[in-house]
């Protein structure tokens, strides 16, 4: 069920356009939301789409992944195992910053008399483009534009090329500005607008962050390095500036710790242009002194300089080229459809492409919320894109998994449990996640990594990254499971008590179905492939086994532990109850609950949620999404049949995942909503949270929608499969895929399905059953669709409680 209704943007704001979203006019209603949807990122350096002039802004924010500060916990009553350090991103000095004075007259937009107005974040070239006439009081006419990036080609580089042309000689000051904001939120509890505590937005400090203690200041380039109060990380971060121009100018210098400011001086002259380019560069680092980062900074700056702005936005363009060849997906559907697909997936590639020894922050790198901090939206939401479209990423993010197995491993030993149990929430590896029972109690995010590594191997055919990092992520999260459940002495099934499952409205419960499945399945697993490399690699098992102090009878108690595995299931309903004692609860009142009291979590106690039917997200839907091949079709439509009135809608990563599976099972209308919910909801703040930043799983389940959904694509065991569902309103969808070091191309209308190997060897894939063999020479094989019956849809009435109906 969805609570809500979309709340479209003003097409005046935002027209349909297929590769860009433009505004046409400034509002400050729609500020906040704007800061996010224009915000530019390359996975390491984040900025907001605020303007240059610095104000009005609502959030103004420069993030670099994996940049924080820790704080401790101070928890009202204290308990063993409890985390004890937090942590939270740093909002960075800020290097977009270029105010400017005509005639000593500040552009400050909610009072300027604008004639035109145009900003646009341009898809395809990869910048943010803003071009405006500003009329001063004084009657002069300012024609100003200016195109900002952040490189995906050079990592730590940023720039903003900035260009104004009066119609009348006059004083013109433009000041370059690196600011140290220390923390742009105010020092209060983290709200949401209406003075109510919304844990999802991020923690202010209390404290200074940053102190400086390096500087670089000559020519036309400030550079300084900064350390932070508690973690002891490093931050070198410079600016450096090309002018060019007709009329005569000159350039002051002035630093502080907490600001770097180039001033150009002109006297502009009338039709002659003056134009600035700014080029911002960010280093960090946990353990190398802030001097060598000023000098990183200085090598960075150097080949900016050097290369200029029209070069660097020529290399941008052409790794966009090069990368939406591998990652677009073309939607002929209704108007702005196809906008905001790629919209999606351009955030995807902002939060992912240059992230490399760093994880994905949930809200990428375009806002404050959660902290900066990284979940399982990696693995089950991100990962998927990345693995068929850019495996240099999705295998980094696993190498970036292994690199906090040490913290794992600690973390498991503190909970009285062997082999490694990862965080719920982190940045540094250790769990930030305060609140246990909806963080902590989360043990499936073992099971999610795991699930991550396999499908990498599965889709890209590639067993080396086992050797490499996985089978030893895999023996300490399999050790994990063995250790937490349990035989019963009385059936022999094994039993996972005490978790959360993704469903965060009903925490530390005993056999949550989809915890229980994917353990199983990241035990199974880790006992084939060690089974495997002993027998093929054996020089790699015995390092592996080394370095994990195996004894191979670990990996029979694993195997015994998947076979028993207890999945509850309800006879009566013929479901699988989420948990053991779901069923028995009482059903929420949604008919009574107000539709402005959605999501639950900012207007009920835990204890209140936690005691009815009602759910956060799917859970087990979810399930059924990634171990479809562990569900009968009837399965499916009875599970979703029962669970789809329960769930609210409150969580960004649902929708798209209910989508994927009324699809399957013949729901057409509901898949539907469910799509254009993840679809639009950024673009259109279908949650009303989108100025906190980009939901960046639900871009992930976009494109996860388009692909698993309705094109019924299946990557079960390293089998590529489609069974097409295409609904009415979408006239065709066409995407690329990597699989197995091949291209594949998969082109689906109404009246025809085409799929082909366009780079590569022969591949074996299957349409509705039936396996055909691709080739290039072959050309496309070419499918005529069946005729499927949309199901009609049966979740309209919310279940009744039943205590007896458990099993």
């Amino acid at each position: 069920m969805i609570p809500r209704t979309l709340r479209h943007l003003p097409e005046l704001v935002y027209p349909s356009d297929d590769w860009s979203i433009v505004e046409t006019a400034f509002t400050q209603r729609w500020m906040g939301q704007a800061e996010t949807i224009f915000a530019l990122s390359n996975g390491f350096i984040g900025t907001r789409g605020t303007f240059e002039e610095g104000r009005p802004s609502v959030e103004p924010a420069t993030l670099l992944n994996g940049f924080h500060e820790t704080w401790p916990i101070v928890h009202a009553e204290q308990a063993y195992g409890f985390a004890r350090t937090g942590q939270t991103i740093v909002n960075a000095p800020d290097a977009t910053l270029m105010k400017l004075y005509v005639d000593d007259e500040p552009l400050y937009l909610p009072t300027a008399r604008i004639t035109d107005y145009r900003r646009t974040l341009d898809m395809r070239a990869g910048v943010l483009r803003r071009a405006l006439t500003w009329v001063t009081p004084a009657g002069i006419s300012v024609r100003l534009t200016s195109t900002r990036l952040i490189s995906f080609v050079e990592r730590h580089l940023g720039a903003i090329d900035y260009t104004l042309e009066t119609d009348a000689d006059v004083p013109v000051v433009i000041s370059s500005q690196l600011l140290n904001r220390q923390d742009a939120r105010a020092l209060d509890e983290p709200g949401n607008g209406n003075g109510r505590i919304d844990p999802r937005r991020g923690r202010p400090f209390q404290s200074r962050v940053l102190s400086a203690n390096e500087h670089v200041d000559r020519d036309h380039r400030l550079i300084t390095g900064w350390q932070t109060a508690r973690s002891g990380m490093s931050l070198g971060a410079g600016i450096d500036h090309v002018v060019d121009t007709d009329a005569s100018w000159y350039a002051q210098r002035v630093w502080d710790q907490d600001v770097s400011k180039f001033v150009v001086t002109a006297e502009a002259r009338a039709g002659v242009p003056l134009r600035m380019t700014k080029f911002f560069t960010y280093h960090t680092s946990r353990h190398v002194p802030s001097r060598e980062l000023v000098d990183r900074s200085e090598r960075t700056l150097d080949r900016a300089v050097r290369t200029g702005f029209d070069s660097v936005a020529a290399s941008q363009h052409q790794w966009l080229d090069d990368t939406w060849t591998a990652s677009d997906i073309e939607v002929d559907g209704p108007d702005r459809v196809q906008q905001a697909v790629r919209w999606n997936i351009f955030q995807l590639l902002q939060a992912s492409a240059r992230a490399e020894t760093a994880g994905i922050p949930a809200k990428g790198l375009t806002g404050l919320a959660y902290e900066g901090h990284y979940f399982w939206d990696t693995e089950v939401y991100v990962a998927p894109f990345l693995t068929y479209t850019s495996p240099r990423v999705a295998r980094n993010l696993l190498r970036f998994r292994y690199g906090m197995l040490d913290d794992a491993r600690s973390r498991a030993a503190e909970l009285s449990e062997r082999g490694a149990l990862f965080p719920w929430r982190t940045i540094n590896g250790e769990e930030a996640s305060s609140y246990y029972a909806a963080g902590t109690a989360q043990y499936h995010i073992n099971a999610d990594v795991a699930y991550g590594i396999r499908r990498y191997v599965d889709v890209r055919g590639d067993r080396s990254v086992l050797a490499e990092v996985g089978g030893e992520i895999l023996i300490e999260t399999a050790r994990m499971w063995a250790g937490l459940g349990f035989f019963s002495p009385r059936s022999g099934a094994f039993h996972i008590h005490g978790v959360t499952g993704p469903d965060e409205y009903t925490t530390v419960v005993n056999d949550n179905a989809f915890t229980n499945l994917m353990a199983r399945v990241n035990l199974s697993y880790a006992a084939d492939v060690i089974t495997q490399m002993s027998q093929d690699d054996p020089q790699a098992y015995h390092r592996l086994a080394q370095a994990a102090d195996l004894d191979f009878d670990e990996v029979h108690q694993w195997r015994r532990a998947a076979e028993a595995m207890y999945v509850p299931f309800d006879d009566k309903r013929g479901i699988h109850p989420q948990d053991e004692n779901f069923l028995s609860k009482e059903v929420w009142d949604f008919s009574s609950t107000p539709a402005d009291h959605y999501p639950l979590l900012l207007h009920y106690h835990p204890l209140v949620i936690y005691r009815h039917q009602v759910i956060k997200q799917a859970d087990v839907v979810l399930a059924m999404v990634l171990l479809g091949n562990e569900f009968d079709i009837d399965q499916k439509r009875r599970n979703f049949v029962y669970y789809d009135p329960l769930t609210t809608g409150d969580s960004s990563l649902s929708a798209a995942m209910q989508s994927i599976l009324a699809a399957e099972i013949g729901f057409e209308e509901k898949a539907l909503e469910y799509f254009q919910y993840a679809l639009f909801m950024d673009l259109a703040d279908v949650a009303g949270n989108v100025a906190d930043g980009v939901h960046v799983a639900s871009a992930g389940g976009v494109w996860m929608a388009l692909t698993y959904g309705f094109a019924g694509m299946r990557d079960f065991n390293g089998q590529l499969s489609f069974s097409p569902r295409l609904p009415a309103n979408l006239g065709r969808i066409s995407f690329r895929l990597k699989f197995h070091d091949r291209i594949l191309k998969v082109d689906l209308r109404h009246d025809r399905e085409q799929f082909a190997v366009i780079e590569g060897e022969p591949v074996e894939i299957t349409v509705r059953g039936v396996t055909h063999k691709l080739t290039v020479a072959g050309g496309p094989l070419e499918v005529e669709p069946p005729d499927i019956e949309a199901v009609e849809d049966e979740t309209a009435s919310t279940p009744s409680s039943d205590s007896n109906s458990r099993r």
